[in-house]
């Protein structure tokens, strides 16, 4: 296949996960040889396999973004396999419980409260805002540093991290969640700062509502109906739907390519409108 993509190798961290599978194969069906990075080797082999099926060229790699050993690993084995990275997207992320609030807002008469599963914002577990800031920030700064210092001087060679609708405008509950997306989109302008004179152009996406695993059971009840809070989202995301996985590769795609050669530092919402509307 001719493109302006052949040949190139693209490294995809939580590759295994429903939307970086998506723009993982977007990429390979326009030419690209894919290493998907995935914390578990069967998930990253999984996504490989469907690759490869399709007429791909791709290799599933075992990774945990918080280890640089591991990163070591994976960049020796892509390299062996693949070549050098030219375009690597930083997916690998998520929430945890302990990082958490049950509520949306504080009452007073919480802090005197017994209600079973309660937890207020002085009840969060620093642990586990510490695991979320480390899996989104360390996970995305980690990486960059082992697989961009092959991209340093080459031809087209572009960074991009995944941020969020929260990175705007905190979400009520997640705390961490939103603050380490917001360390994403200022590093995403700080790092394309510091890369400009090496030829690496760094961007990011804010995907506004996607239906994933991580997130189903809090936005869709088991019938298939919202929750409050999903009804809360489509009232205000004017183009009224969830996203799809595939409202992700035009953007994608865009951004690894020569028609966005211009472009770095900028964080790109795919939101349906979410954050341009008001409320109002």
């Amino acid at each position: 296949m001719s493109s302006e993509f052949s040949g190139k190798v693209a490294v995809i961290t939580g590759g295994g996960g429903v939307l970086c599978s998506t723009m993982a194969k977007a990429l390979s069906a326009q030419g690209a040889k894919i290493a998907i990075l995935d914390l578990k080797a069967e998930t990253a082999e999984r996504v490989a396999s469907e690759i490869n099926s399709a007429g791909g060229q791709a290799v599933g790699v075992a990774c945990n973004v918080l280890d640089a050993e591991s990163l070591r690993a994976a960049h020796a084995k892509v390299v062996e396999l693949l070549g050098t990275c030219d375009i690597l997207i930083n997916g690998a992320g998520g929430n945890h419980p302990k990082g958490t609030t049950s509520k949306n807002h504080l009452y007073p008469e919480d802090l005197n409260s017994t209600e079973e599963g309660l937890k207020t914002f002085f009840d969060l577990d620093p642990e586990g805002i510490k695991f979320v800031f480390d899996l989104n920030f360390i996970g995305t700064l980690l990486p960059t540093q082992i697989f961009a210092k092959d991209m340093v001087g080459k031809q087209g060679a572009t960074i991009i991290n995944i941020s969020s609708m929260n990175a705007f405008r905190p979400l009520t509950k997640i705390p961490a969640y939103s603050g380490a997306k917001a360390a994403i989109s200022n590093f995403t302008q700080w790092l394309a700062v510091h890369f400009s004179k090496a030829g690496i152009r760094v961007n990011a996406l804010a995907p506004g509502f996607f239906l994933t695993d991580q997130n189903r059971s809090l936005l869709t009840n088991p019938d298939g109906s919202l929750t409050d809070r999903g009804n809360t989202i489509m009232s205000h995301t004017p183009m009224g739907r969830f996203g799809t996985p595939e409202d992700l590769t035009g953007t994608v795609l865009w951004l690894c390519g020569e028609g966005s050669a211009f472009v770095t530092g900028v964080v790109i919402p795919i939101d349906g409108g979410f954050s341009a509307f008001s409320g109002v």
